[in-house]
């Protein structure tokens, strides 16, 4: 076999084709994709402003700078609500011209049983899980559409949930049509914005050791705790790491994600796929 230095050249060149610049992420909590998206840029010039419900955290955001290098900054705020989308919007725009990489990662849940599940559990749900994603997205197509070029399109990546795939365990009644929402909007939006270089895709995670989770299985919320009885569950018998979910996002925001369009990646250990044995 002949060596091909064309071939080698290309291999070796790839984890500059990783590299990221400019993230803006809306958030609920100070989760995986944004740390990882940080630590996977190393000393590259990297911007990442993060929003989160109701209150600046500038305390996580010095940590992420001083851990990962970079910049990040913290805005407070609520994409469940048009008005703190227009407010976000105007303060991103005021910092910067274009925008490359847009996490959708907001997500909140309700439970209660179905015969006493309330209207309030199902607005709040949607208005944050879907209308905030479908707004904060049409009011950034300015930036987004700067950024976006043939070669290197600028890319969206919305947080779904294998909840939005199978039918969830929990009596969240309005958390799983509200990520099969999120799915569908991907694929809808994708077919439209792809002319405009700009690429759209969702991540389904399966079990991670969240604030949400933990609330659902009885840890109140804490994570530092033992996750081997929601392990067991899974395909895997492990809950999924910063490393798995970042490695999806990284791919989607990366060079070589620049030509998936329109997908829905599940991340969840085989749970979806083994959901019928």
């Amino acid at each position: 076999v002949e060596r091909d230095p064309e071939l080698e050249s290309q291999i070796a060149d790839i984890p500059d084709r990783f590299d990221m610049v400019d993230i803006f992420r809306a958030t609920d909590d100070a989760g995986a994709i944004a740390d990882e998206a940080i630590a996977v840029a190393d000393e590259k010039s990297i911007k990442v402003v993060w929003m989160q419900l109701g209150v600046r955290n500038d305390a996580a955001a010095e940590r992420l700078m001083k851990t990962f290098g970079g910049e990040c900054i913290s805005v407070p705020g609520n994409v469940a609500e048009l008005d703190g989308i227009s407010t976000l919007v105007e303060t991103l725009s005021e910092r910067e011209d274009k925008l490359d990489i847009l996490v959708n990662n907001a997500g909140v849940g309700w439970g209660a049983p179905l015969e006493e599940f309330p209207e309030i559990g199902w607005d709040k749900v949607m208005d944050t899980n879907v209308k905030g994603v479908f707004f904060l997205i049409q009011q950034l197509l300015p930036l987004l559409k700067a950024s976006g070029t043939p070669e290197d399109p600028a890319r969206v990546i919305n947080i779904g949930s294998i909840d939005g795939i199978v039918t969830p365990t929990f009596n969240n009644i309005s958390y799983g049509p509200s990520k099969a929402a999120v799915h569908h909007l991907t694929r809808v939006l994708a077919a439209n914005l792809v002319k405009d270089h700009i690429t759209v895709n969702a991540i389904a995670p399966g079990p991670f050791p969240t604030w949400m989770l933990s609330t659902a299985v009885g840890f109140g919320g804490a994570t530092d705790v033992d996750w081997d009885q929601v392990a067991q569950r899974n395909p895997r018998r492990r809950v999924g790491t910063l490393e798995d979910i970042a490695g999806v996002a990284i791919f989607l925001s990366s060079r070589a994600g620049a030509y998936t369009v329109g997908e829905t990646i599940t991340c969840d250990g085989g749970a979806v796929a083994s959901s019928h044995h």
